[in-house]
């Protein structure tokens, strides 16, 4: 029976029990209002016990409920109820329960990916620290404290104190706020690092997570891999160069030999033209090695505008800043001119080839977009590093001369796929 269908009976015959007794009164006193008097003072005491009675079960669930919810609240889900009514109370019961055992399981698959994600931070090789406001370490993984502590913990500690013990790379490293690389001696040799770190809140106050990766030894594999690169491309260029002119210099002697002078001029001017391009492509190398300190000076929109559409085609977007520019002329209009010469090159309408020239607050914005097909996200990754290249004849040099200019600036260069199709290639200085 439903706990309604109870507590209509128990009413029912509290009444019934009541009519019963009042006519037998009436029969024993005259009046009916003392009849209905004593019949309830009679009655109470019974209805009073009956009441009691069918409220015991619901007060005892009320108390094991709220022991259910403050266990709940401690953090213990394993408490279960006992099911032994088939009412409405018997289905709390069973609903109780269910969330109990969800519960459970939720703690337990939350568990289970903490320490999945404790085992993994702890034994990744990138060092990961967590400060707070006051600057006190609140997570330290193994390689943090082997870098900072010796291996032993780093819980507690002020990080600011930690670094004053370590060289000024470190320490400006971690200054700057920004990502960054950074050079100290460890043991006597010279390891390079990298400092990402990042401003977050938790539980409401703010914190700051600092990672920090060893490159030395990635730094040495792509040293060696650009090396072998380098001396790809120069042999590639140095053989076609070299072998016209041996070919021609045997041909030009044989010619001489016999006294046939004529067709000579034509051999001397192929050898001329071979060793003008090799000694081009050479010189081209040796400016980029040797690129000097920037000079920047005061640089007026339009006049470098005219001077670019000397040399290359392009559309301007939008208006130039009404603040003049600065930088070094001669190294941007050298950057601008290789940027906006692979545009031409992608394969676009030569149209569609844009600059757009923009100040943002302290920092100066220039961006060469084009329509050809864009680059692969491999090719994103490498295109400025010097000599990567994938064009059949090219040397791998414009947008790692463009990178290594606006970085001389203090800048940086954004390389991206465009939403419509073709590639921006945003170059960002700062201002005087």
């Amino acid at each position: 029976m439903s706990l309604e269908g109870k507590l209509a009976a128990l009413l029912l015959a509290i009444g019934v029990g009541g009519a019963l007794t009042g006519m037998a009164l009436l029969h024993l006193i005259d009046s009916a209002w003392l009849a209905f008097a004593v019949t309830l003072g009679l009655g109470f005491v019974p209805a009073l016990w009956l009441a009691r009675r069918a409220l015991r079960p619901v007060r005892r669930l009320l108390r094991a409920m709220s022991g259910a919810v403050a266990s709940y609240r401690d953090g213990d889900f394993s408490l279960s109820l006992v099911v032994d009514r088939d009412d409405e109370l018997g289905e709390l019961l069973v609903a109780h329960n269910e969330l109990g055992r969800a519960l459970r399981e939720q703690r337990s698959h939350l568990v289970q990916r903490e320490l999945l994600l404790d085992t993994v931070t702890q034994n990744s090789p990138v060092v990961l620290m967590l400060v707070d406001h006051r600057q006190n370490v609140v997570y330290a993984n193994l390689a943090a404290r082997h870098l900072f502590n010796e291996g032993r913990s780093l819980l507690g500690q002020d990080f600011s104190e930690l670094l004053q013990r370590y060289p000024e790379g470190l320490q400006s490293a971690a200054a700057s706020g920004a990502d960054t690389l950074f050079t100290v001696e460890i043991e006597g040799v010279d390891e390079t690092f990298h400092m990402s770190q990042r401003p977050f809140l938790l539980q409401g106050r703010p914190h700051r997570l600092y990672l920090i990766k060893r490159l030395t030894r990635e730094l040495s594999r792509q040293e060696v891999t650009t090396w072998k690169r380098l001396i790809r491309v120069l042999s590639h260029e140095l053989n076609n160069s070299l072998g016209p002119i041996a070919s021609l210099a045997h041909s030009g002697a044989q010619l001489a030999r016999r006294g046939d002078y004529a067709p000579l001029d034509g051999v001397f001017g192929t050898i001329s033209e071979r060793a003008e391009h090799l000694h081009q492509f050479i010189s081209r190398y040796a400016a980029f090695a040797k690129l000097p300190a920037p000079r920047p000076e005061t640089v007026d929109w339009a006049m470098l505008i005219d001077e670019l559409r000397q040399m290359q085609p392009l559309q301007l977007v939008g208006t130039l800043p009404s603040e003049p520019g600065w930088f070094d002329r001669a190294q941007l209009m050298q950057a601008l001119i290789n940027l906006l010469k692979n545009a031409h090159e992608a394969g676009g309408p030569a149209e569609a080839v844009e600059l757009l020239i923009s100040l943002n607050g302290r920092e100066q914005r220039l961006e060469v977009r084009d329509r050809g097909p864009g680059m692969t996200d491999t090719v994103l990754t490498q295109a400025v590093l010097p000599f990567y290249s994938t064009k059949r004849n090219g040397t791998g040099l414009g947008l790692a001369l463009a990178r290594e200019i606006v970085e001389a600036h203090g800048g940086r260069i954004r390389l991206a796929n465009r939403d419509d199709g073709g590639l921006s290639v945003l170059l960002v200085l700062p201002v005087a």
